[in-house]
């Protein structure tokens, strides 16, 4: 098995929750059978989507690489992060880190192809949006991307911050909306595409269609490393 390394604390709740998936996803009779895993979790990372947006010159690259290769001194072989957004600067991580680092964009639309979907609906933050990253994958792949309204981002961006991040009770209402506006314009699948989402499908049922990318991450990362539980073979 391969040491997996994680780049954490972009935010807490995701890094642990990360772990958790990547450890029941498993398939480990005995303690010595999981994966061995190196977690760094440094929420002092300057901001994702702030950086992205211009509206903040501190960047994350310099401390995300930095991270990266202290935990390729410690051993970790495969890196994986679970911050949807850091991932606009995969090129730039890859460049500067001598062990491969997993690319949850690619992986989730090979996943999606692999399953015939055709129209994809997004929530993620103003940042990932901004960046076009899973617009462009999606695309290259011959899939239609649908994305929220102008209002409904706002909405996307307030479950994101004042829900999850701030540690508060989240709006299910608004999330509901969110995706019935991306199902009522044809959207197949609906990619959560913020790992702060995550956590909203951890805590509460909302079924069928939605991907979420941290799965998707934490899959791609257990084949890689250990592994994969049959349950997991199909992660909708």
């Amino acid at each position: 098995m391969s040491v997996l390394g994680i780049i954490g604390g972009l935010g807490p709740m995701a890094t642990a929750y990360f772990l958790q998936l990547v450890t029941q996803m498993t398939d480990a009779d005995i303690d010595q059978e999981h994966i061995e895993i190196v977690i760094h979790s440094k929420p002092q990372i300057p901001d994702r989507t702030r950086y992205i947006l211009g509206q903040s010159q501190e960047t994350p690259v310099t401390e995300m690489i930095k991270t990266g290769n202290g935990l390729v001194a410690q051993g970790a072989e495969v890196l994986a992060i679970p911050c949807i957004t850091a991932h606009y600067f995969q090129k730039e991580l890859t460049e500067a880190i001598n062990v491969p680092v997993i690319n949850a964009i690619e992986e989730t639309a090979r996943y999606l192809e692999k399953h015939g979907v055709t129209k994809v609906g997004i929530m993620a933050t103003d940042g990932t949006m901004e960046s076009g990253i899973f617009q462009k994958e999606l695309e290259s792949l011959g899939m239609e991307v649908i994305v929220p309204s102008k209002d409904k981002q706002k909405k996307v961006m307030h479950l994101i911050y004042e829900n999850v991040k701030a540690g508060k009770k989240l709006d299910k209402q608004m999330f509901d909306e969110i995706g019935r506006e991306l199902l009522m314009r044809g959207a197949q699948v609906i990619i959560l595409g913020c790992t702060e989402l995550s956590l909203i499908k951890r805590d509460f049922s909302i079924g069928y269609p939605y991907l979420d990318v941290m799965e998707v991450l934490a899959r791609k990362a257990v084949l890689t490393c250990g592994k994969l539980k049959t349950e997991y073979d199909e992660l909708f």
